[in-house]
């Protein structure tokens, strides 16, 4: 059910009566069903994922106006959308498209992605995890450093120095670095690298953009499809479940990421994100 509503969030009838439908329930019981076990109502959750998916397009998709946004987010206009978007994440969308704030987003959003933790976790094989060799990668770079929570401003500036080079992700791999585990230390110390592939000189920018590189070698790598709510279940995956068992040894290099399909333009259930760990 949480798939279908994923896949169906853009101007679809979502009311109870299809929905129940599509669960095979009584409409009489479905809804009591859905908040008994998820904790909200499906009237909720529905209006939340929407806003979600619109809060994506305002912030990292400005080719998108405020009114495509609010039509495909299921409302009839403007008004009605700016009401419910602001009643939510506490700004309406053009100033939150201006500069979001992100520590109240997150709170309200922080229910929502518990729920889709509990309920959505990806099932995981060691036949899904392959060993390649991983050649050698120039990047360009942006480094957030602190609180994870605020990575969307660094994701922010990071898009619009790629769309001045001309770097887009339709040529252009994207990775993350990931230097460490968020659940594990101080958010004032959390590590994460957002990186394009380019063979190009990265000249001084304003944007704080530099060259790197991400190291050859083998690796175990992982497809995760879904949220990035549940890709740390595919990380602990890989390193309480598959390394032990595997006989290999890890490389002193950090963990990363490329992003194959990117939410909000791929319904999110449907993400991709491969999960590379360096291996000796």
């Amino acid at each position: 059910m949480l798939e279908f509503i994923d896949a169906h969030l853009e101007d679809e009838d979502l009311c109870v009566e299809r929905l129940s439908r599509v669960a095979a329930f009584s409409k009489f019981h479905f809804h009591r069903q859905f908040s008994a076990l998820f904790g909200m109502g499906v009237h909720e959750y529905v209006q939340l994922q929407r806003l979600k998916r619109a809060s994506f397009l305002l912030a990292f998709r400005d080719q998108h106006s405020i009114i495509d946004v609010a039509l495909a987010s299921g409302y009839e206009g403007p008004e009605a959308f700016a009401r419910a978007f602001k009643r939510r994440v506490g700004q309406t969308p053009s100033e939150f498209r201006k500069q979001p704030r992100w520590e109240p987003w997150h709170a309200t959003y922080q229910p929502l992605s518990e729920l889709r933790i509990h309920h959505m976790k990806p099932t995981l094989q060691p036949a899904q995890v392959q060993i390649v060799l991983f050649p050698e990668t120039k990047v360009a770079a942006l480094e957030h450093r602190g609180d994870p929570r605020r990575i969307g401003d660094s994701v922010r500036r990071f898009i619009t120095w790629r769309k001045q080079v001309g770097l887009s992700p339709r040529f252009s791999a994207t990775f993350n670095i990931v230097h460490d585990n968020p659940e594990e230390i101080a958010p004032e110390d959390h590590r994460f690298d957002i990186c394009a592939a380019t063979d190009l000189e990265v000249k001084e920018n304003p944007f704080g953009v530099v060259g790197k590189s991400i190291p050859g070698g083998r690796c175990a790598v992982l497809r995760h499809i879904g949220s990035d709510d549940t890709l740390g279940a595919s990380v602990r995956y890989l390193y309480a479940e598959w390394l032990p068992r595997s006989g290999e040894e890890v490389r002193d290099c950090p963990l990363f990421f490329q992003r194959v399909r990117f939410f909000p333009d791929v319904p999110e259930h449907e993400a991709i994100t491969d999960v590379f760990l360096p291996l000796r």
